[in-house]
C-alpha cells in the first residue's frame, strides 16, 4: 500500500507541450507575498506589475525577515537558521551599492542558514534589475515555507500547502493514485508542521466549484476533458485516476503540483488536449476512454448536434457521453 505522504509520485499524466507562459501564476504568488508582508511589516506594497519587486529592492525588509526567523528559530531551539543578519537599514536608494550589499546578504543567509535549495535561489540582478521575477518569487515563498513552521504568520499559498498535506496525512494511504506533478516544476517535500502562529484569512470554498466550471466552460468542444469533483478542493482530471487539489485565491483558481502552484487555466492548457493543440479544436476521433463509472463504450460517439468529419457514418450508433463537471448545454455547440 502507497503512502500518500510519502512523496510525489511518478507522473501519470505529462504535459502535452512546454508551459507557455508563467504569468498568471506568478502574478498570483505575487499578490499573496504582497499581502502577507504587508500584514507582517506594515508595508504597503502592490501585488501587481513591478512595484512588488521595486519595494523589495532596497533589502531592508527582506534582511529584517531573515531576523525575524532567527529570533523564532531561537525561540523554539530550532537547529537553524542560528544567525541573523546585518543590513544597512536607513537611507538605502534602489539600485545602491547598499541596497544590492543588502540582497546579497539576504541571499546568502538563505543559502547557508535556511538551507534553501539552489533550485530556489535567485541573484542579486534578479531583484535588483528585475531580471528574474520568478525565481524571486518561488525563493520568497520558500522562506515563507520555512518561517512558517516556526511559528511565524503565512502567506495563503503556505496554508493551503498545509491544509492540504494535513488532509494526506489523515486520509488512509490509496495505492496507485497519483497527485499532480509537473515536470520541471520545482520540488521542496518536508512535512507540515501545525501551524502554530496567526494565519491569513481563510479562503471560501463555497464557490470553488462555481469557478471550475467556468473555466472548463471555455472549451466548447463535444468530447470535453474530464474534470470530476471528488471533494471539496479535490478533483480528478483527464483520463486517468490523477488527483490534484484546486484552491481559490483571490481572484485566482490555484492547482497544486509538485512543490508549487500552478493556475487552473494554465494547467488545462498544458494537460487538455483540445487546448494544447495548436489548431481550433481537438483531433476529430473520440477519446480512446473518458473516466467515467457509467461508461459502455471505450469509443464514445460527440453528442447530437456537435458534427464532427464523419459522424455521417456513425449516427445509428448508441450516444454515450462522460461525466464531467458541466451540465448538457441544449442545441449545437460550436467548437473553438
Amino acid at each position: 500500500m502507497a503512502d500518500p505522504v510519502a512523496g510525489i509520485a511518478g507522473s501519470a499524466a505529462k504535459s502535452v507541450r512546454p508551459f507557455r507562459s508563467s504569468e498568471a501564476y506568478v502574478e498570483a504568488m505575487k499578490e499573496d507575498l504582497a499581502e502577507w508582508l504587508n500584514a507582517l511589516y506594515d508595508l504597503g506594497l502592490p501585488g501587481s506589475g513591478d512595484g512588488f519587486l521595486t519595494g523589495l529592492a532596497t533589502g531592508t525588509t527582506l534582511c529584517r525577515h531573515a531576523n525575524a526567523v532567527t529570533d523564532a528559530a531561537r525561540a523554539l531551539a530550532a537547529a537553524r537558521p542560528t544567525r541573523g543578519v546585518a543590513f544597512q537599514a536607513h537611507s538605502v536608494a534602489p539600485g545602491s551599492f547598499m541596497a544590492r550589499d543588502n540582497v546579497a546578504t539576504f541571499i546568502g543567509w538563505c543559502r547557508t542558514e535556511l538551507g534553501v535549495p539552489e533550485v530556489l535561489m535567485f541573484e542579486t540582478e534578479d531583484l535588483v534589475l528585475r531580471k528574474n521575477e520568478k525565481s524571486v518569487v518561488l525563493c520568497l515563498l520558500e522562506v515563507a515555507r520555512r518561517g512558517a513552521r516556526l511559528g511565524l504568520l503565512a502567506p495563503r499559498l503556505v496554508q493551503f500547502e498545509q491544509e492540504i498535506e494535513q488532509e494526506l496525512h489523515a486520509a488512509p494511504p490509496v495505492p496507485h493514485v497519483p497527485r499532480a506533478v509537473e515536470e520541471g516544476t520545482e520540488t521542496t517535500t518536508a512535512p507540515a508542521a501545525p501551524a502554530r502562529g496567526p494565519r491569513m484569512t481563510p479562503s471560501d470554498l463555497r464557490n470553488l466549484d462555481e469557478l471550475v466550471r467556468e473555466i472548463l466552460g471555455c472549451c466548447t468542444c463535444p468530447d470535453q476533458f474530464p474534470m470530476i469533483k471528488v471533494s471539496e478542493g479535490k478533483y480528478r482530471v483527464g483520463d486517468s485516476s490523477l488527483l490534484i487539489f484546486v484552491r481559490v485565491l483571490r481572484s485566482h483558481v490555484m492547482v497544486r503540483v509538485g512543490g508549487g502552484w500552478d493556475t487552473l487555466e494554465h494547467y488545462l492548457d498544458k494537460h487538455d488536449p483540445c487546448r494544447c493543440s495548436s489548431t481550433a479544436h481537438r483531433p476529430s476521433q473520440p477519446r480512446a476512454r473518458t473516466f467515467s463509472p457509467q461508461r459502455v463504450s471505450p469509443t464514445p460517439s460527440p453528442r447530437p448536434g456537435s458534427p464532427v468529419p464523419g459522424s455521417e457514418h456513425r449516427g445509428s450508433r448508441q450516444e454515450v457521453t462522460p461525466i464531467s463537471l458541466r451540465s448538457t448545454k441544449e442545441g449545437p455547440e460550436t467548437p473553438h
